[in-house]
């Protein structure tokens, strides 16, 4: 994650993913924050070098996280609410096959946990770079798994298939029918396999529709994304609409031309009086009407982060032609692509840092200026907010730690006509 977090958001603002796992973040914190493009990043970690894992989310489904289980730095969860419908993410990171057997057996023991503290009624989504391989072909394990994995299974794969019995869980990835190329999950040299995967109950297999491996994108060096279609079968929910706070731009009054303007139309609309009349509700509301007229209202959106002001052309630019690199070198492994895609990760980096600098010197100029001390105070909010893993309470809980729905929803949940709610 580190240096990637805006090209992150843009590999999935690009491919329309809602909800992406992400492991090795090598993050140390236990955080939430902005990547920019209005997702929003909850990780943890407790080194800087090794493992952490993390859930990003787009900005409509950050607002409704209710609740964020951080348990190690391989496992962690949200919960999340879609229209009446609880979605849980899991995102994990098992340890890779040379480490201890102890090691190993604290990872599977704290995602056995995280499970079976889910209600059943609830939907589970694991994303997660099991660093293991469950094989191609299902005899024996047909409740859990499809045909299409690939090459042998290992012992590590073996522990996701057992995994996935115990806990009545399906392998997404394995069922469907894709070329290798769309099944591989991680490449190195002369190495194929596929390592990553999608897990969820049983009962909800029906509701994925696709899932395959994404070629071609270069954030990550070897490993490769993989993305399902997911359809939850929702009731139709009522929304109330909720009026936009649209402000008078009274700011505009700082300039000249717009004070003599506002002057002028507010002496006309008081009937040309140079002394205000003695019923100040009925001038206040003169004051308003003329100040919406001339200076205009604003739109009632919240501002966009500004975190990430060095993303310019220039930057995109290098980004892909790099990711044009890659692709070459995936379907040509010669050195001279090799070299070419290495010198292209450099520039990157380079254009990265140089774009940064001049971002942060223009800001840090801004700053020192009367007018920049509105920033500072706004980007400090920004990041208090963003910070923050849950934003609103929106649901009670019981003595067991499960959220609590009224018996009014509950009805009109089993009344509702179905409909879809289609998240990636």
């Amino acid at each position: 994650m580190t240096g990637k977090g805006r090209e992150l958001a843009d590999m999935m603002e690009r491919r329309k993913v809602d909800i992406l796992c992400v492991q090795e973040t090598r993050w140390k914190g236990s955080k939430a924050r902005s990547i920019e493009a209005g997702f929003k990043l909850f990780y943890y970690g407790v080194d800087s070098k090794r493992n952490g894992v993390g859930v990003v989310l787009k900005e409509e489904f950050g607002r409704n996280v209710l609740e964020v289980k951080r348990v190690s730095d391989r496992v962690m969860s949200l919960k999340l609410e879609i229209e009446v419908v609880m979605l849980n993410v899991v995102s994990g990171y098992a340890p890779q096959v040379g480490c201890e057997l102890e090691e190993k057996e604290r990872f599977w023991s704290e995602l056995d946990e995280v499970i079976e503290s889910i209600p059943t009624g609830e939907r589970v989504v694991i994303g997660a770079d099991f660093n293991g391989h469950v094989g191609e072909g299902n005899k024996g394990d047909e409740e859990v798994m499809g045909k299409f994995g690939v090459k042998e299974r290992n012992l590590e794969g073996q522990m996701v298939v057992d995994f996935a019995k115990r806990m009545d869980m399906a392998v997404v990835n394995t069922y469907f029918q894709k070329r290798e190329g769309h099944r591989v999950t991680y490449k190195s040299g002369g190495r194929s396999t596929q390592v990553d995967y999608i897990l969820c109950r049983r009962g909800n297999l029906k509701e994925i529709s696709d899932c395959k491996v994404v070629v071609g994108e270069s954030v990550a060096r070897q490993h490769r994304m993989v993305v399902c279609r997911m359809t939850l079968m929702v009731c139709k929910k009522k929304r109330s609409k909720i009026e936009i706070e649209k402000k008078t731009k009274w700011w505009k009054l700082k300039k000249e031309e717009c004070c003599e303007d506002f002057g002028q139309k507010l002496r006309q609309a008081l009937g040309g009086q140079v002394v205000l009349p003695d019923d100040w509700e009925t001038t206040a509301e003169v004051i308003r009407v003329t100040g919406r007229k001339v200076l205009g209202v604003s739109s009632g959106r919240r501002k966009e982060d500004k975190e990430t002001w060095w993303w310019n052309e220039g930057v995109q630019d290098s980004i892909q032609r790099k990711t044009l690199a890659k692709k070459k070198w995936d379907m040509d492994r010669t050195e001279e692509n090799r070299q070419e895609y290495k010198e292209l990760q450099r520039r990157v980096k380079r254009e990265v840092s140089k774009a940064k600098q001049e971002a942060y010197d223009e800001l840090y100029t801004r700053l020192d200026t009367r007018e920049g001390q509105k920033d500072l105070y706004r980007l400090a909010r920004q990041r208090d907010r963003d910070g923050k893993d849950v934003q609103q309470v929106r649901v009670i809980k019981d003595r067991d730690g499960r959220v609590r729905e009224n018996e009014r929803k509950k009805k009109k949940s089993r009344r509702g006509d179905l409909c879809g709610t289609e998240s990636r």
